[in-house]
Parts: C-alpha cells; structure tokens; sequence
C-alpha cells in the first residue's frame, strides 16, 4: 500500500523517509534533518501530495529542516510532548548556542496516540531512552512498518549518554514495547539499515544488556 523512499541526509547519514499512499500519492515526511532542497526534489519528482512531518526525537540530525518545510508545504507537524524541552533548547538538541534550531509549533502526541495518514493507522510508541521524548511509529497491516528513530537500529540501538538518555529506558522500550510487535514488521531506523522486528529479537546486542 505505500511506497518508501529513503534519503540520507546532512553530516552524519541520518534516515530522512518519504512515504506515501500508492494510489492517492499522499504523503508524510519523517525526521527531515537537512537538505531541504534535496527533499523537495524528492517529493517533487514522486508526484506524493505532502500531508504531515512527523519527528521520531529532537536531536538537530533529524529537525534541521522541520519548520522549513512545515511553512513550505503548510502542513501539520508532530513531535512527542516529552520532547519539549529537547526541541526548544539549541544547546540540548546540539544544533549551536548562536544560530541554532527551536521548534514550538508543532502538535503534541504521546504513548497511544493514534494519527490516520495516507489512509492508515499509525499508532504511537512512546519509546525512551535514546532521548526522553523519543517515539516510533507503527503502522499495522498486512506488511506492518515501525519507524523506530534513533531507539532500534539494524543489530544495535541509539546511543544513551546525551542529554536525556538512559540505557535502562531503552532497553525496556525494545525489549517490553517495540519487541512485542509482529516479527515480520519492517524497522525503519534513523540511521543505517533497515531490518525486521524477528531479526532484532534474535541478533541485538540489547538481548545481552543487564
């Protein structure tokens, strides 16, 4: 039902996703965090009709260009309302003292939530531990999709020593939260790879954290 398109972008190969409905090309935009021209380009060229921005966390890798194509586009954006305070400070979510980026409107979710997109449920994770507000989003289905952020990686899983990290957090967000999900589920992460939830379950390093 949706095609996904995966741009790297800006200084440390982070996962910008392009996803959209196949037969009516709308589309959501997740973890824009650089080369806004290179994004447009993008939409531009897959015909896709830009419904929403969605934020996985609020390190600068994956908002540097949120509000850019919030105004371009004039769409809704979403961020975990734990989140605040990482998307208002320039300094915790390392985007520089003097120039850095502050997000405050946007619209708040939390663990639960459920946004219809492109003709789907997508359902709300609240997932911490790589920050505190981190979140994934799962979409259920015939071929479920979990755009995990920074919190679950191919074989690995996001740093916990930035602000607001915590390694207990992020192992019980895995093991207890995105470990539970359907095995065939396909993981979209913030960085590297993509991989399936039975991989994850048999071969990450998490499985042997204390």
């Amino acid at each position: 039902m949706f095609n996904i398109r995966s741009l790297t972008v800006g200084i440390v190969a982070t996962n910008c996703y392009l996803v959209w409905n196949k037969a009516t090309r709308e589309g959501v935009l997740i973890d824009p965090g650089d080369e806004a021209e290179r994004i447009c380009s993008a939409i531009a060229e897959e015909r896709v009709n830009l419904k929403a921005i969605l934020l996985t966390h609020g390190h600068f890798d994956h908002i540097l260009v949120a509000e850019e194509l919030k105004e371009k586009y004039d769409v809704p954006l979403y961020a975990s309302k734990e989140e605040k305070e990482m998307l208002e400070n320039p300094q915790w979510n390392l985007s520089g003292m003097d120039e850095g980026v502050t997000i405050t409107d946007y619209i708040p979710v939390q663990d639960g939530d459920k946004l219809e997109l492109l003709g789907k449920e997508w359902q709300v994770i609240a997932t911490p531990g790589h920050t505190k507000g981190s979140v994934s989003y799962f979409v259920p289905g015939d071929v479920p999709y979990l755009f995990s952020g920074d919190t679950l990686f191919y074989e690995s899983y996001g740093r916990t020593d930035l602000y607001g990290g915590s390694e207990v957090e992020i192992k019980k967000s895995i093991k207890e939260k995105l470990f539970c999900l359907p095995d065939e589920t396909l993981v979209y992460p913030g960085h590297e790879e993509a991989t399936t939830i039975a991989n994850e379950k048999q071969y990450n390093p998490v499985n042997f954290m204390r």
